[in-house]
């Protein structure tokens, strides 16, 4: 549909002159390119600021076919040349602007994975020890071992620490220094692992998957709706704060 050999919007520039669509005809159109596209995928973009469709009065989306083009143009540039979003932004807002992009290497596609335990080797070099981690988060070897026995915090078998679970143990902190304790936030983490549960089962079929893009877009959309999940508890959670405290 989109596709051209020059790789260039066909159908969209075509339709220039079509009355703004909904959301679900945006989707019709760009699968006909893109089979594996999804809802939650131009939600997304959009919240990433890739793309920003009309509104209603009643706050439905209304694309024009530059919208459509330009989500052809990401998606095409994502599966053609594994480009971050935050570069594919850059290069159609110079784009617009008339400015060069400025080139960009492609990101070398997703490896297959390697069997045994090298498949972990080379990001040891990036994780922290224990001192490390309580350096950088200023807690002590008490509260750190606190926030383990609550599963707050999980060190790896080697008990070195990821980046991930440093920025955890940042955030438990500061909780804390504000009256919160451990197992008020162990329910956090469950509610974390039970969402993380319904994420992974969503995209079971498409990891199975032979085709290498097909188990890429699987990680991609699991990080899509984890993005999302993420919105939805802090809006959840502002609504309600903002709510108890008028």
């Amino acid at each position: 549909m989109l596709h051209t050999p020059s790789g260039g919007a066909g159908r969209g520039t075509a339709a220039s002159g079509r009355a703004p669509m909904s959301i679900g005809a945006v989707l019709s159109l760009l699968r006909e390119e893109f089979p594996e596209v999804t809802l939650s995928k131009i939600r997304f973009l959009e919240s990433e600021g890739l793309v920003e469709p009309q509104r209603t009065p009643s706050g439905y989306r209304k694309f024009t076919a530059g919208d459509v083009d330009r989500l052809a143009r990401v998606l095409r540039m994502q599966r053609d040349n594994y480009l971050p979003l935050k570069v594919i932004r850059e290069q159609l807002d110079a784009q617009q602007r008339g400015a060069a992009p400025v080139p960009s290497q492609p990101c070398e596609p997703p490896q297959e994975p390697v069997s045994g335990p090298a498949s972990g080797e080379g990001e040891s070099a990036v994780h922290s020890t224990r001192a490390e981690l309580l350096a950088a988060v200023g807690a002590s070897t008490a509260e750190l071992a606190e926030w383990e026995s609550h599963g707050l915090v999980r060190p790896e078998g080697d008990d070195s620490y990821t980046p991930e679970s440093v920025e955890v143990a940042r955030l438990v902190a500061s909780l804390c220094r504000h009256g919160f304790e451990p197992r008020h936030l162990r329910g956090v983490r469950a509610a974390a692992e039970r969402e993380a549960a319904m994420v992974e089962q969503l995209v079971a079929p498409l990891r199975k998957h032979r085709n290498p893009r097909t188990r890429t877009h699987a990680e991609e959309t699991a990080t899509e709706l984890a993005a999302l999940s993420t919105r939805l508890h802090a809006a959840f959670l502002h609504t309600e704060v903002r709510d108890r405290l008028c």
